[in-house]
């Protein structure tokens, strides 16, 4: 088997779990992480095919490698805008607690009663 289409054949598995992970999971990180799997697998498939030519004895396209390059970026940079916003949606829909147990000024929903301290 040639190296490419080794990294053809990984390519290929790393897409197709990328694309299991987004179908059968519900939770919003695990989809994240599987669509990072996916993206990953088309840049290697990516690379791949456009490091064919260079096997051939003909120079490698710098295209292709400047596109897979500049995908990359672009993936970290939407993983990371996507796990932020993840995590303020789960600190919104978190109830506000603190550890401490100090009152943090947020109502509850008990009724304490009035609140100069006189019994009702």
């Amino acid at each position: 088997m040639t190296p490419a289409a080794l990294f053809g054949c990984c390519a290929a598995i790393a897409v197709g779990l990328g694309l299991y992970g987004m179908t059968t999971h519900a939770q919003p990180l695990r989809i994240i992480l599987s669509l990072n799997v996916l993206g990953s697998g088309l840049f290697v498939l990516f690379g791949s095919i456009a490091r064919r030519g260079a096997a051939a004895g003909m120079g490698g396209d710098p295209i292709p490698q400047a596109l897979v390059i500049t995908g990359l970026v672009v993936a970290f940079a939407a993983t990371a805008l996507a796990v932020v916003l993840l995590l303020r949606l789960a600190q919104a829909a978190a109830p506000t607690l603190r550890q401490d147990g100090a009152d943090d000024g947020a109502d509850d929903g008990r009724d304490e009663g009035p609140a100069d301290g006189t019994a009702r």
